[in-house]
Order: structure tokens, then C-alpha cells, then sequence
């Protein structure tokens, strides 16, 4: 039998890596954090314990990985679905539907995933994190951003700020009024992307450049 070429071997790993991705993020969805252990995961996706090791450095930095990979995943989702369409506006709104779904979608998942970036081991640069870097970039580009380097880092604020105040314990904000504020920042109709709801919180409706629409909010 002949040796594998190397462009086989890699997509091996590559393989193996998602499957560990996978198996992350539907066992600490299922059981917390705490409950699942790396063996678990390595277990849930077929794997040699040790090859968990070999790709990341640590139960959390794999966490991490496999949120952002989860990210990345349902933006493009929602970014390519049917009808495709290359208007700034209608992107940006289905970005921002996806992001907060994830937090009305994956509670426990994504609770655990900002508390560990706000701890000590902070924010993971991983090949996950900049994919999705990329696609939120993109979409801030063709929103028609002329300063990305600017306005890309300020939608990635607002939009962790908006998921932590969807999980916050005890004190949790309704996503459609944290969906108001947002298109109304960009200046987004509350008709694109995948509204909540026929009309925003208070009854009110803005058109695409922010200003209120008396006609849409009766």
C-alpha cells in the first residue's frame, strides 16, 4: 500500500479537528462546561484523547474554537441563504440576526463562551476567530463601510455587549429591543433580515437610513 500524499493527510486532520469542534460544542451544550471533560469530547467524536493536545492548547482555548466555529458557520448560513443577495443592508441585518439567535439558540454554550473570554485567558486567535473576523469584516465592507479597520471592531463590541445582556442571570434584555437598538444604529428597516416580530418594540419602524416611519409604526 502506498503512503498517503500529503494534501490527503491534511484533510484528514481537518477533519479530525471538526469532529473534536463538533463534539465540543453539543457536549457543553448539553452539559455545561464543568460536566464535560476532555475525554468526553474525544469519546463523542471518535478520537484519540491525545490528539486533542495536538491541536489546542486547552479545554478552554478548544471551547473557544468551537464556539467560533459555530459563529462562523451560522453567519455564513444566514449571509448565503435563499434568496442570495449582495445589498449591504439586507447582510448586515441577517449578521445580526444570526449572532443573537446564537444566544437565544445555545444559552448554556454561549454563557460559558463569554465568561471565559472575560477571564484570564481571554480571547483565542484561532483559525475559527478569523474566518469569522473575515465574514463580519466583509460584511461591514459591503454595508459600505469605508473605515473597516474602525467599524468592524465596534460591530463585534456591540454585538458580544447584545448577547451578554440576552444571557445576562436574573436581569436578561428581550432580543427584539436589543434588535431595535442595533438597527437603529446602522440604520436598518426592521422588515430585513429575520425580524422577531411585525413591527419593533414601542411600535415604532425605522427605513433604511435610521429616520422613524410614521407610516410602518401605526
Amino acid at each position: 500500500m502506498s503512503p498517503r500524499s500529503a494534501s490527503v493527510n491534511e484533510e484528514l486532520r481537518r477533519r479530525s479537528r471538526e469532529r473534536l469542534l463538533q463534539a465540543t460544542v453539543d457536549l457543553v451544550g448539553e452539559r455545561g462546561y464543568e460536566a464535560t471533560t476532555l475525554g468526553d469530547i474525544a469519546d463523542r467524536a471518535g478520537s484519540a484523547r491525545g490528539l486533542i493536545s495536538y491541536y489546542f492548547p486547552g479545554k478552554r482555548q478548544l471551547l473557544q474554537s468551537a464556539v467560533h466555529r459555530l459563529m462562523h458557520m451560522t453567519l455564513e448560513a444566514a449571509l448565503e441563504r435563499e434568496p442570495r443577495t449582495e445589498d449591504g443592508e439586507e447582510r448586515l441585518a441577517r449578521a445580526i440576526d444570526a449572532v443573537l439567535g446564537l444566544a437565544v439558540d445555545h444559552p448554556v454554550l454561549m454563557r460559558t463562551h463569554m465568561s471565559g473570554v472575560l477571564q484570564a485567558e481571554g480571547f483565542v486567535q484561532c483559525p475559527e476567530q478569523q474566518r469569522l473576523a473575515a465574514l463580519l469584516r466583509d460584511t461591514v465592507e459591503r454595508y459600505g463601510s469605508q473605515k473597516a479597520d474602525v467599524d468592524y471592531p465596534l460591530l463585534r463590541a456591540l454585538l458580544m455587549g447584545a448577547v451578554f445582556a440576552i444571557l445576562l442571570p436574573g436581569a436578561p434584555m428581550p432580543l427584539p429591543r436589543l434588535r431595535a437598538e442595533l438597527f437603529q444604529r446602522y440604520g436598518l428597516a426592521w422588515e430585513l433580515g429575520v425580524p422577531p416580530g411585525e413591527k419593533p418594540p414601542g411600535g415604532t419602524s425605522y427605513d433604511a437610513r435610521g429616520v422613524l416611519d410614521q407610516s410602518r409604526s401605526k
